[in-house]
């Protein structure tokens, strides 16, 4: 036991102190200062800007950037979608894979688009290699760029500043901080025994009978599996995963996965810091999702090294953890940990079946999903953080007083509308809804198991989708039509909902004049009010999906209590 929590220790120490290191370079970046790659990077992104017709890049409005945005990932939706359609006639099909059906094939587009990844397929049975490379991958970067672009400009407009432009801002992301960090870690994946290659798939003979044979499968896997957990997309190259140990072979890759997976968001609440010049708000700030984030993993490490109480009876035991569902070379601690990690993050990627997990990981699991500051998606939980923020100032406001004001700059309806649309209405509606109509329609929910765990099933595949997430509770039946059309619908409201809700409140704040600060300004960066926005976030982000988790995850742990599961 004492080493699983050892490991879990180290893992979050090392997650802080990248935290301030990874920040700044970030900040350099878009701030315009010198780094290290500019010699190289320079050139580089004028002559993409200029081929795309980005000759002399101007600062957009908030509407202007988010047309860009959707614009953009509009065509990358079409381009994805006729790859793979016409899959059989492109290049690099080793097994002659036809194409997906034309729901699936729009759902994996709009999935993989909107940097959630969620999969109603098994990748190596489903994609030829050219589609898992040369349409899968390369969203992978664009979608996780998008993130970090809405993030850079809702920070610029919080500041005061210009929101910038959008093609700079995902040219500069890709090109500086996901494509070289992407080289890096693919050559260290290969190095750790992950494979990467156009072969095709190996033919062996069984252990059981040599007479008969077994198809392995493989493929360019290395450079697939490092965008895809730095760029929080989660979207396995095979069906399970990070579990397949050709993704993730051993403990030395399993922990370069997890620092990958929380090192940007975590990161931008440091580079917020530098762009607001107040360093020790954006610690106080990072408390908040940091705290959340370690409790969430004590109550899934304890549940799953406590075990199933049923199975325990059955062992004659009082305590065996609980490794249905885990990779032995896992074990009960990392597959906790990574479990909370990928919902926090919203990467997505599984290196256990979250559909075994115990009550308490389900729970937690969930609720980061269904709060979205954990640190959140991409880019756009740095966003969701402060955008609780401003809520809690006016708020706060209200009850003492005091005019509201946030790094200078009033907070007045406009922004407390916009902030509440994104916070309070788009995320349930897009949950919600789709979960009374699946459940209400018979024969279509897919349910593996009855009772509570299958009401969590659909639950979480809906809560997966709006939180640009992926991951699931994998007993679900989710290869439908139903499924497929019904969950496109909470990606695409989970995503660009919220983050034109997001640039308009930037470019809002980015417009209003400055206010003296004065006796009576309330200070943001202090203790006190950093408790404050975490009451908000609870009363106003946790306590809309508390009926679901109580018909969830905590009736089916009281369930087990009574040993009737």
């Amino acid at each position: 036991m004492l080493q699983g929590w050892i490991q879990i220790l180290l893992t979050l120490l090392l997650v802080v102190a990248i935290t301030p290191f990874l920040g700044q370079y970030i900040a350099h970046i878009f701030l315009g200062k010198r780094t290290f790659l500019d010699p190289l990077m320079t050139p580089l992104e004028r002559w993409l800007l200029s081929c795309s017709g980005v000759r002399s890049p101007e600062n957009m409005t908030g509407w202007q950037y988010a047309s860009a945005l959707i614009f953009s990932n509009a065509v990358m939706i079409i381009f994805i979608f006729l790859i793979f359609m016409l899959q059989r006639s492109l290049p690099f099909n080793p097994t002659q894979l036809g194409a997906p059906s034309w729901d699936l094939a729009l759902h994996t587009a709009i999935s993989f688009v909107t940097n959630t990844n969620q999969q109603h397929y098994s990748g190596e049975v489903t994609f030829s290699y050219f589609s898992q490379f040369a349409a899968l991958g390369f969203v992978m970067f664009t979608s996780a760029a998008t993130g970090i672009a809405v993030a850079i400009a809702f920070i610029r407009g919080l500041t005061g500043r210009p929101l910038g432009n959008f093609y700079v801002d995902l040219t500069q992301s890709i090109m500086r901080i996901l494509l070289p960090m992407s080289v890096v870690g693919a050559i260290i994946f290969i190095a750790a025994g992950i494979p990467e290659t156009l072969a095709p798939p190996i033919i062996v003979p069984t252990l059981e009978d040599p007479s008969l044979s077994q198809a392995i499968a493989r493929g360019p896997v290395a450079h697939f599996e490092i965008i895809k957990e730095l760029g929080e997309n989660g979207g396995g190259f095979f069906g399970i995963n990070a579990a397949h140990p050709f993704e993730n072979p051993n403990g030395l890759t399993n922990l370069i996965q997890l620092l990958l997976i929380l090192c940007i968001p975590t990161s931008l609440i440091y580079t917020y810091g530098i762009f607001a010049n107040n360093l020790k708000q954006a610690w106080l700030v990072y408390v908040i999702p940091f705290v959340v984030l370690t409790g969430f993993i004590a109550i899934t490490a304890i549940g799953e090294y406590n075990g199933n109480p049923a199975v325990n009876d059955l062992l004659g035991v009082d305590q065996a953890p609980n490794l249905e569902g885990k990779e032995v070379r896992f074990g009960w601690a990392q597959s906790a940990l990574y479990a909370v990690f990928t919902t926090a993050s919203m990467c997505g990627a599984v290196n256990s079946m979250h559909d075994s997990l115990m009550p308490a990981g389900g729970f937690a699991t969930l609720s980061n999903m269904f709060l979205q500051i954990v640190f959140g998606g991409q880019g756009t939980g740095t966003a969701y953080l402060f955008a609780y923020l401003i809520l809690a100032v006016f708020i706060t406001g209200l009850m003492v007083g005091r005019t509201p004001e946030f790094l200078g700059r009033k907070i007045e309806k406009r922004e407390v509308v916009l902030a509440s649309c994104l916070i309070l209405l788009v995320h349930p509606i897009a949950i919600l809804i789709p979960v009374a109509l699946t459940l209400a329609i018979p024969g279509i929910a897919g349910m593996s198991n009855p009772g509570f765990h299958g009401l969590s099933q659909v639950v979480y595949e809906y809560a997966s989708a709006a939180a640009n997430n992926g991951s699931g509770f994998e007993g679900l039946g989710d290869a439908t039509l139903w499924w497929n059309l019904s969950t496109s619908f909470s990606l695409l409201a989970g995503r660009y909902v919220p983050i034109v809700a997001l640039l308009l409140l930037a470019d809002s704040m980015s417009r209003k004049q400055p206010v003296p600060v004065t006796i009576g300004t309330l200070r943001t960066d202090t203790g006190l009010f950093i408790g404050v926005t975490a009451g908000v976030i609870l009363i106003l982000g946790a306590l809309e999906f508390f009926p679901v988790l109580a018909l969830g995850p905590i009736a089916e742990a009281f369930q087990i209590m009574r040993g009737i599961g």
